[in-house]
């Protein structure tokens, strides 16, 4: 049974209200210092085949939607996110995020970005069917405005961090969730029927030109690069590529697997696996996700506070146990509600990451001691 609710009047359900900090106010070294204090033990938990992770992610009020404009403003923000969560017992160090919007694949094809006022950018999809997008004109993700601005948005948190911390490639998109950008999705559902083969090129086209984007981005963020990336907890350390995949709940796993499920795992063989992420409860597509050739973690909300249709943890845990495969987990609430759905999730031969968002620093260091004993690993974590 779920218990409390999804509150609609916020913007970020897992966003935080975070003064910004200026770069040249900002402990550059002292950061550093905290994330790579951390590495060793994510270093142990990517090698091992069971364990867990605490992370406590602070997304600063702003950053993910119009505040991306300016990305001087980002940084700031982004700062001030980092220097508050070092407070926050966790295993793992929050990273930068080069964030401007998802809009960036129609950018390819000559779609500009719109900007509503205190909401993320948007775009018009141009196009009704596989085959126009296939016949039309595109250019690389890189030299568009918006590839440029997040070049560019690199380029200056490098800079202004002395390229010392850690930094994830900008939010990276399924094929399946660009398609929805280029063609309006039902259109996009009735080529699953009516013309899956160039639906399945036209799924190949756009995660062959995110592939490409990716290595601009890799190139100039260099060691500094944190993986998967955006929403998921991400370390120099880790591997894969973070795909947000939250269209693949409203296509049957065959469909799936017949015409978008190549294109992911090409996106993953090139940057060291598939990692995926559904918002909503996607208990049905577990073991499409576990077919995945390299697979190496998934995603999902297990809370009302973070989605306002969770995940129920039980089947997950058991799917996931013995599998090799990292199963990150997020519960928005109190102490309580997050160890009980914790509990649900944690099998002795499992692989999880706990993502916290309890309030006060606090209440994280009771968590993180609960949470590791859960584990029997009080020894090596809790010092």
């Amino acid at each position: 049974m779920i218990v409390g609710k999804f509150d609609t009047s916020v913007r970020d359900s897992a966003g935080s209200d975070i003064a910004p900090i200026s770069p040249e106010l900002f402990d550059v070294e002292a950061y550093a210092d905290y994330e790579a204090s951390l590495l060793e033990r994510d270093r142990e938990f990517a090698k091992a085949d069971r364990g867990l992770l605490v992370y406590r992610r602070f997304r600063a009020n702003g950053v993910f939607f119009d505040k991306c404009r300016d990305y001087k403003e980002s940084l700031a923000l982004q700062l001030g996110a980092l220097k508050t969560s070092m407070a926050y017992k966790a295993d793992i160090a929050n990273f930068l995020e080069p964030w401007y919007g998802i809009g960036y694949i129609a950018a390819s094809f000559g779609s500009k970005y719109k900007w509503i006022p205190n909401q993320s950018p948007s775009m018009d999809a141009p196009f009704h069917s596989s085959q126009e997008v296939l016949d039309a004109d595109y250019i690389p993700i890189a030299q568009t405005p918006e590839g440029k601005h997040t070049l560019e948005m690199i380029e200056y948190f490098l800079d202004k961090t002395k390229g010392k911390l850690p930094i994830s490639f900008c939010d990276l998109q399924a094929p399946i969730n660009m398609l929805a950008y280029l063609m309006p999705i039902t259109d996009m559902f009735i080529e699953v029927y009516e013309d899956p083969d160039a639906l399945k090129a036209a799924a190949g086209l756009v995660a062959d030109l995110l592939i490409d984007f990716m290595k601009e981005q890799q190139k100039l963020i260099g060691d500094a690069l944190a993986r998967p990336g955006h929403g998921f907890a991400s370390s120099r350390v880790f591997k894969g590529a973070g795909l947000s995949d939250d269209n693949a709940i409203m296509v049957s796993h065959q469909d799936y697997d017949d015409l978008f499920k190549e294109a992911d795992e090409k996106i993953g063989d090139q940057f060291g696996g598939m990692v995926f992420h559904s918002c909503g409860n996607w208990e049905n597509k577990i073991e499409m996700v576990k077919t995945y050739r390299n697979i190496v973690c998934a995603d999902g909300a297990f809370s009302i506070e973070a989605d306002p249709s969770p995940n129920n943890p039980e089947p997950f845990g058991d799917a996931f146990a013995g599998s090799g495969i990292v199963l990150q987990t997020r519960a928005i609430g109190t102490v309580e509600s997050s160890m009980e759905v914790f509990k649900k999730l944690w099998r002795p031969n499992q692989k999880l990451i706990c993502v916290t968002n309890v309030k006060t620093a606090e209440e994280q260091a009771e968590l993180y001691r609960r949470l590791h004993e859960m584990a029997g690993q009080s020894e090596r974590f809790l010092a």
